[in-house]
This record gives structure tokens, sequence and C-alpha cells, in this order.
């Protein structure tokens, strides 16, 4: 299985029938297509849709219908779509349960930097920062490296999009919590806690009811 399936399978368990959540770019996409069955997950895209399904099948996209990275999205039976101020609206005024983000750098203080690589050209940190302050619960979802260099840092050294805002981080390779100690909850199958630590530079504790991550 690849990291990114394992990443969005394991974020996809997060949700109560009934939330309402919202799905950043890149991995975050993915979830929409594991949600288990027989749970009710409303997810808004902050470009003005509340009710996005599945990923298209190849040769059934819809060019009216992408989400806030550009890439194609359905909508479901009932789904609305609004203005922007509408979406940020929901966004910053408390409504989503969680929201689901890719990350540069997290570190063992609840800090997130996903916006920028200095030097980089980039137009602007977007709905990031609105959301992670306006959503209920911070859910990051990220390969554990890049490009074989740690993510999960003692300090981030990018700029920051938030600071003191992630609850959860899942991995290919771990869950950690923020409990409020960055916290080691749950393994994928097959890997091991050094393997964990050997790429993980951040201060963590390890959970007394430590678990193997639930991937089917």
């Amino acid at each position: 299985m690849e990291p990114r399936e394992i990443i969005a399978k394991r974020v996809a368990l997060e949700f109560k029938d009934g939330d309402y959540a919202n799905l950043g770019i890149g991995i975050p996409t993915l979830v929409a297509n594991y949600l288990p069955a027989g749970i009710n997950v409303i997810l808004q895209s902050e470009n003005g849709l509340l009710g996005i399904g599945p990923a298209p099948a190849p040769g059934t996209e819809d060019k009216d219908l992408t989400n806030a990275g550009g890439a194609f999205i359905t909508a479901l039976p009932n789904a609305c779509f609004f203005d922007s101020a509408t979406s940020f609206c929901i966004i910053r005024g408390g409504h989503l349960a969680a929201t689901v983000l890719g990350a540069l750098q997290v570190d063992e203080e609840a800090n997130l930097a996903n916006w920028v690589v200095p030097g980089k050209l980039m137009p602007g940190m977007g709905g990031a920062m609105d959301l992670v302050a306006g959503a209920r619960r911070v859910i990051v979802s990220m390969e554990h490296t890049a490009k074989g260099e740690p993510k999960i840092l003692k300090k981030c050294t990018l700029p920051l999009t938030a600071a003191n805002e992630v609850d959860l981080i899942v991995t290919e390779m771990a869950v950690f919590a923020y409990t409020p100690k960055l916290t080691l909850m749950e393994l994928a199958p097959g890997v091991t806690q050094e393997q964990v630590k050997a790429v993980t530079p951040a201060d963590y504790e390890i959970s007394k009811d430590l678990k193997t991550m639930p991937i089917q």
C-alpha cells in the first residue's frame, strides 16, 4: 500500500457521523475516497462547496467541479454551492468539526508550517490560517519525511501557519496526538518504535496503550 493511501485511510477513521470537515490540498483530498460506510461526513471546500463526494472516475471529470487546489471532485446529492464570503463564515464561525491539512513541518509544541519555503514563489497562505484557527480539531496528514529529511521536529524552522493548534499527526509510519504533550499513539503495521525514533527529532512520549494503526 502506498504511503499516501495509508495516511488517507487512517485519517478517514477520525470522523464521527454528522461531522462537517474541510480537506486541504494534496493527501487530505484522498480522505474522501475512504470514509467508512454508514458514516455521514459533510465535506467542505473553501472555494464554496459543501457536500464533496469521492474523486471522479477518469474520463468523468466536470471542469466546473474543483476543490480549492484545482483538483477535480464530485458533488453529492443535496450539495450546496456558495461564495467565498459564506465559505469563510463557515470556517471562521467554528462550524467545522475538523480540518485535515498537509504540512511541511510540525513540531513538539503543536506548531504548523505548511505554506511557504523561503525563496520559493508562493501566491500566499490562502485559507490555511483560517482553517487551523476556526476548526475545532486540526489533523495533519503528511509523509513522515521529505527526501529523507524529518518533518516532525523539535521546533519548526519554516514560517509558521499557526502556533499551538495541531491536535493529531498521521503519517505512513505512525499516529501522534498532543495529550497535551506530543505522544506516539499508533504504529503502522510492520513499523517499529526504533524506526520512528530514527526519523523523528521531536521529543515525544509513548502511550501506555500504544496500538497498531487500523488500516485495511
